[in-house]
């Protein structure tokens, strides 16, 4: 996997500048998170269009949902989702035990408070590739356990 390094550098690098470049506050928090979240949306529908290219048309949103726990994440970081839940009422929750944009940071609670702006770039990707196969989304990202973390998907 010799380029699962380099991408995890330049994602650190991103979030390290965009951090560094932008004035200090609160509310700059917020703006850096989009910031990210709309580098990974953009990034998430060029994918898509990539990925999707050869591929039959989906029956439903919960056929989109595999494609994206499948082959969507598996493009991106080596790994099939471990677990993927739904109310089957457009509620997914997407769990990776190993999220690979987390591994780099302790495993410790003390890392916590800086997972959210790890996980903006993904959320973002996800949207993008949602938002290309027609389906409107919300995409949010919790951990409570480094480096495991879940995408809620409304």
């Amino acid at each position: 996997m010799a380029d699962e390094a380099p991408f995890q550098f330049l994602h650190s690098e991103v979030i390290e500048y965009i951090y560094k470049s932008a004035d200090s506050g609160e509310a700059e928090n917020g703006r850096n998170i989009t910031k990210l979240e709309n580098m990974g949306l953009r990034v998430g529908q060029g994918l898509i269009e990539r990925l999707t290219k050869d591929t039959a048309r989906f029956k439903d949103e919960l056929d989109i949902m595999k494609f994206i726990c499948k082959d969507f994440w598996t493009c991106v970081f080596k790994k099939q989702i471990d677990n993927l839940r739904t109310n089957h009422q457009g509620i997914y929750v997407l769990q990776d035990n190993k999220f690979r944009l987390l591994s780099h940071l302790s495993a410790g609670k003390q890392y916590l408070e800086h997972a959210p702006k790890y996980l903006a770039f993904t959320c973002g990707l996800v949207r993008g590739a949602l938002s290309n196969l027609g389906v409107k989304s919300i995409v949010t990202a919790e951990v409570s356990i480094m480096p495991a973390c879940k995408m809620h998907i409304i």
